[in-house]
């Protein structure tokens, strides 16, 4: 076989895939008792954490679970280093699937932009299930960024496409430190059809 015939048989099949509609991001809907938030996940560039947080989905482990917390330029006083972020879906420890390996910004280049959502962890490779949305650009919170000691960040997986209103409304409801008086209720995450 020549290089023409394997030119003339390789080209359109190349073409054929430049061409094609690229499969879309999967979208999870955050049904929460204040309203939906409509999340884009990118298993493209983050496929550790995004596989992560759509396994806690498919599994239905985020039913009945709350948002819980909120980081707020006022209650972290004690902290040099100030981030805005809504923290839910922590699942009990008997029903989490074992953590992750930790995949930097640096490594998926999806940042902490406002609306980015992100898994809360504690020491590199720990995060489980319990995810947070940052309200506001929160770049301290990227590798290199000085929220941790550690230097390496958190690992972002996707962002929200709608819902930053609720989002917003989340970050608002009264808290005491950074733990809502009443948390916010998250009737179902699931994936959008």
């Amino acid at each position: 076989m020549g290089l023409s015939t394997v030119l003339t048989t390789l080209i359109p099949c190349l073409l054929a895939l430049v061409a094609a509609p690229q499969a879309a991001n999967p979208r999870v809907l955050i049904t929460t008792e204040l309203g939906v938030i409509e999340v884009d996940v990118d298993p493209v560039r983050a496929p550790i954490t995004s596989a992560n947080f759509l396994r806690y989905v498919d599994a239905g482990l985020y039913s009945g679970s709350s948002f819980f917390r909120v980081v707020t330029m006022q209650n972290q006083p004690q902290s040099p280093i100030k981030i805005e972020v809504v923290q839910g879906g922590e699942v009990p420890d008997e029903k989490c699937f074992p953590p992750i390996a930790h995949e930097t910004t640096a490594m998926t280049g999806l940042l902490h932009v406002d609306g980015a959502i992100s898994m809360a962890r504690d020491k590199p490779g720990t995060a489980t299930s319990s995810f947070f949305i940052c309200v506001g650009d929160q770049p301290e919170l990227d590798f290199g960024g000085k929220r941790n000691p550690d230097g390496q960040g958190f690992a972002a997986f996707g962002r929200v496409v709608s819902g930053m209103d609720v989002v917003r409304r989340i970050h608002q409801v009264p808290s005491e430190g950074q733990y809502l008086k009443t948390p916010v209720k998250i009737l179902s995450i699931s994936r959008k059809k």
